[in-house]
């Protein structure tokens, strides 16, 4: 009998890389979404005998992979930020199950520019960048411009910063 990380095993390599399936027009730029990632594992986990769930529990989010013939399970599981407004904490959940299951698997999405590999990439983090502001007004336009998740991830740290720019 097979255990759980052997039945991973063979899953990831049947799985291989997957693609990006969704646009994000604000930056031009593509991302897995949470279906198209679900749609590229779950029947591949299933044919190995392996359940995939994904509970919100104890504050957070959890990928589950429970292998149904042993018994064994393997988790990844990430806090959710304190948010009260129901769509940014849909959000948040969308973006947690989506990552903490492509982590939990260690997977890869395939690159669609050949040559970003090579190029170098300046990253900023959203933090960052509020921290940079220096009047409400900036500090509203640099907030509008982050993603929708970026935004629920910052939103504490908006308004701790909104207090101080009074």
């Amino acid at each position: 009998m097979k255990n759980i990380y052997s039945k991973i095993l063979a899953s990831k390599k049947e799985i291989g890389k997957i693609s990006k399936d969704s646009k994000n027009p604000f930056f031009k730029s593509s991302y897995l979404s949470l279906n198209g990632l679900i749609e590229a594992v779950e029947e591949v986990l299933q044919e190995q005998g392996l359940l995939l769930l994904q509970p919100l529990e104890n504050g957070g989010v959890s990928s589950v992979i429970y292998d149904t013939e042993s018994g064994e399970k393997v988790e990844s599981f990430m806090m959710l930020p304190n948010i009260q407004d129901p769509q940014k904490i849909g959000s948040a959940v969308t973006y947690f199950r989506r990552y903490t299951l492509q982590s939990l698997l260690g997977l890869q999405a395939e690159d669609d520019d050949g040559n970003h590999a090579s190029k170098k990439v300046n990253i900023v983090i959203p933090s960052e960048k509020l921290k940079a502001c220096k009047t409400l007004d900036e500090l509203a336009k640099v907030y509008t411009s982050l993603t929708r998740t970026e935004q629920t991830a910052m939103v504490s740290l908006k308004d701790e910063l909104k207090l101080k720019l009074k």
